[in-house]
């Protein structure tokens, strides 16, 4: 593994957004046809997750993939209070539980592992080998590649109209998070944001979620994080 990372981060990176779309994927799947829900892929993300996390510190790459202490003033973020905002979207028509308690134990250890997977393989992998040659292009590819890569979510049976929107914020939550990696060091503050989006969408009010509330919200998140994305750009010095 250390070997293909040497020779060509790029191709590194998209090796594994590959495995991870394709093992995650099929962890969903199976845990359908068993009949409970992220049975399978709650193991598959911890052991990924577990192997990502032990590479990195075994070849000495916390600072480079942000797995470090943040590197800037929180008054210059506003305290990360957006982030706030951000994560608490999908509680805000109510909080109910939406599965068994097993199910929803297993969807939260779920959304941790993705929260850290993605942030590791689309900020850390794909963002900095691309961040060599030219910034604003790897911003630019890292949030449009993270976000088409929800598009997946179709084949796991999600609704047309719920993972557009989904993919549409997920672009500018990812631009916003990019931005947060770049100018602070640091991958935690987007990793426990993207656990918390994540995880309390199982604990939503979904009966209370209309289409129309739910084009409200996905536009409230696209408008917050690119306002914020650019408020954080035009603090700090320009890239």
């Amino acid at each position: 593994m250390k070997k293909i990372y040497d020779k060509n981060e790029l191709n590194f990176a998209l090796i594994w957004i590959g495995l991870y779309v394709v093992l995650l994927s099929v962890g969903d799947s199976i845990s359908a046809s068993v009949g409970i829900a992220k049975s399978v892929t709650a193991p598959l993300g911890i052991v990924m997750t577990g192997f990502l996390y032990f590479w990195i510190r075994k070849n000495s790459l916390k600072e480079k993939y942000g797995l470090c202490k943040f590197q800037g003033s929180w008054k210059d973020y506003l305290f990360f209070i957006p982030l706030i905002l951000l994560a608490s979207t999908n509680v805000w028509y109510g909080v109910r539980l939406n599965t068994s308690i097993l199910e929803s134990i297993l969807y939260v250890i779920s959304m941790f592992c993705i929260g850290f997977l993605e942030e590791i393989i689309f900020r850390g992998f794909l963002f900095k080998a691309m961040c060599k040659d030219n910034v604003k292009s790897a911003i630019f590819i890292s949030s449009l590649t993270f976000g088409l890569g929800h598009i997946v979510n179709l084949l796991n049976g999600a609704e047309v109209m719920g993972t557009l929107l989904q993919v549409c914020h997920a672009v500018a939550i990812g631009f916003l998070f990019t931005i947060i990696f770049y100018k602070g060091k640091s991958l935690w503050p987007c990793i426990i944001t993207h656990i918390a989006i994540n995880s309390l969408s199982a604990f939503g009010n979904l009966e209370a979620r209309t289409t129309e509330n739910s084009i409200m919200a996905s536009a409230f998140l696209c408008v917050l994080s690119l306002v914020y994305g650019v408020y954080i750009l035009k603090k700090s010095k320009k890239i």
